[in-house]
């Protein structure tokens, strides 16, 4: 890739933004009030606010390898904890995709070093469902329900974070799990059961 090529885009976009909101850039560097957290995957396919046909102060996002939520990570406990509590997002998401290379990897016997203690956090998933999963015969099928699943487990630990209950009594926040189908473009929603999920987990994780 020509990196030039970037910079000569960038000028594109501004005379298209300017064309079309001579103050669009004036309201952008105001501030900003998204409604919603995106948590997805760092795969170069999947584009947050593109595949949702938002913009710039619409979304706050983060990233990682196969969109994982793991609390010891502060990386995303620090975007969860600051677009809940301090820019109040109405509702959060965790995004998976199909043909997820994470997802992929950690359904492999391999030795991939560095990237070991991270997806085996998708192997704990594997593990918890293994009876679901390995009563799918189709390897392809398995591994979509497993991309599925991942992002059901995510959900759970996000509702498991005390930002997340807080928000969730005083304001009704909400938690989404959707997948990106990367050969259709369809975004689809798994509609995770939140309040069944809380109410569940309520024994162990309550968090005043």
């Amino acid at each position: 890739m020509d990196l030039n090529r970037v910079f000569t885009n960038n000028e594109h976009w501004i005379k298209e933004k300017l064309a079309l909101n001579p103050d669009f850039f004036n309201k952008l560097g105001q501030g900003q009030n998204p409604e919603l957290l995106f948590i997805g995957c760092s795969d170069s396919r999947v584009s947050a606010e593109e595949l949702m046909g938002l913009g710039p102060g619409e979304v706050f996002v983060h990233r990682n390898i196969a969109n994982m939520v793991i609390s010891i990570d502060l990386n995303v406990m620090s975007v969860v904890n600051y677009a809940v509590e301090h820019l109040k997002v109405k509702h959060v998401v965790v995004c998976g995709h199909y043909s997820c290379g994470g997802v992929k990897a950690a359904m492999q016997s391999a030795d991939l070093g560095i990237l070991n203690p991270w997806l085996r956090n998708i192997r704990d998933v594997f593990r918890l469902h293994k009876n679901k999963l390995n009563a799918i015969t189709d390897e392809e099928e398995k591994y979509d329900r497993l991309v599925e699943l991942n992002v059901q487990e995510q959900c759970v630990n996000l509702i498991k974070t005390a930002a997340v209950q807080k928000a969730s009594r005083e304001r009704d926040l909400k938690v989404h799990g959707w997948v990106f189908d990367i050969h259709t473009g369809k975004l689809i929603d798994l509609k995770i059961d939140f309040n069944t999920i809380l109410h569940n987990i309520m024994e162990i994780y309550h968090l005043d």
